[in-house]
C-alpha cells in the first residue's frame, strides 16, 4: 500500500470519526426522547423497549403545534428579512462606485463586531415604544439587518462577471432589473447557503425571545423551559420537544443541500 492511500485512508478515518462525534449528540437526542419515561436516565446506547410516552407527555404540557409554527415564522421571516436586506446592501457595496464607500463598507460589517448585549437596551426601548413587546415582530424587527450577511454576498458580488452586468446595461435594463434577472438567479447556491445560515441562527435563538416575549412561552426555546422547575426538570418531555425543535432545520437542509454545497465548492474557485 503506497503512502499517498495511506494518507487518504487516515484523512477518511479522521473525517469519520469527526463526524461520528458531531452526529452523536443528536442520536442521544432522539434516544432519550424514544425511552420509556422511566428508563429516560438510563445509559444503555440503544432504547428498548421504543416509547411514545415522552412525545405525548410533551403535546399534554405545551401546544407543540403552535410553539413549531411560531418559532418557524419568526425564523422564515427574520431570515428573509436579512437576505433581502443584505442582497440590495451588497449589490451597492459591489455594483457601485460612491464616495467614502470603502469607509462606509467597513463600517457597516464593523457593527458586526458590536456585542449584542450594547444594542439590546435600546432595541428594547424602541420595542416598548412601538408597542411590540409580547409579540412576535418584536423578535423579528431588531434583526433584519445582517452584517454577516452583506459581507458573504458581497464577495460573490465583487467575483460576478463584469461583464454581463454591462451586456444588460446595453440591453436598456435597470439596475432593479438586472439584480433580479442576471445577478440573483447565477446566487442561488450562495443565496441558499446564507438563508439556511440565518434561518438556523434564527431558529436557535433564546436570549432576544426570551427578553421580548417575558413570560410568554411561544417559541419553542421557550417552551422548553416548561420542562424546568426547582422539583427537577422533566429530561423525557423536554428531549422529544428538542427533537421535534431539529426536524424542520434537519428538512430544510435536506432540501437545499446541493445548493449549500454549491456555494461552498464556487466559493474556493477563482
Amino acid at each position: 500500500m503506497t503512502i499517498d492511500r495511506l494518507r487518504g485512508l487516515g484523512a477518511h478515518l479522521l473525517l469519520a470519526i469527526t463526524a461520528l462525534l458531531c452526529v452523536f449528540p443528536i442520536y442521544w437526542l432522539f434516544a432519550t426522547a424514544l425511552r420509556r419515561p422511566q428508563d429516560v436516565t438510563s445509559l444503555s446506547p440503544i432504547p428498548w423497549p421504543l416509547s411514545t410516552a415522552n412525545f405525548a407527555d410533551a403535546a399534554d404540557k405545551v401546544d407543540v403545534t403552535g410553539l413549531i409554527a411560531n418559532t418557524f415564522f419568526v425564523a422564515a421571516l427574520s431570515a428573509a428579512g436579512q437576505l433581502l436586506v443584505a442582497l440590495l446592501a451588497s449589490y451597492a457595496f459591489a455594483m457601485y462606485t460612491f464616495p467614502l464607500q470603502r469607509l462606509l463598507y467597513l463600517a457597516f460589517v464593523g457593527t458586526w463586531l458590536v456585542p449584542f448585549q450594547v444594542t439590546m437596551l435600546p432595541n428594547y426601548i424602541l420595542l416598548n415604544d412601538l408597542g411590540l413587546i409580547n409579540n412576535l415582530l418584536g423578535v423579528v424587527v431588531p434583526t433584519l439587518c445582517s452584517a454577516l450577511g452583506v459581507l458573504l454576498l458581497r464577495q460573490h458580488m465583487a467575483s460576478f462577471p463584469k461583464e454581463l452586468i454591462a451586456a444588460a446595461r446595453i440591453d436598456g435594463r435597470t439596475s432593479w432589473s438586472i439584480l433580479w434577472t442576471v445577478v440573483v438567479p447565477n446566487l442561488r447556491p450562495a443565496l441558499a447557503a446564507l438563508g439556511i445560515l440565518l434561518f438556523i441562527n434564527a431558529w436557535n435563538e433564546y436570549f432576544w425571545p426570551a427578553v421580548v416575549l417575558r413570560r410568554d412561552n411561544s417559541v419553542l426555546q421557550l417552551g422548553l423551559r416548561s420542562f424546568m422547575g426547582t422539583e427537577g426538570d422533566q429530561w423525557g418531555p423536554m428531549m422529544a420537544l428538542a427533537g421535534l425543535a431539529c426536524l424542520p432545520v434537519l428538512l430544510l437542509y435536506l432540501v437545499l443541500q446541493r445548493h449549500i454545497v454549491n456555494a461552498f465548492v464556487r466559493s474556493g474557485l477563482k
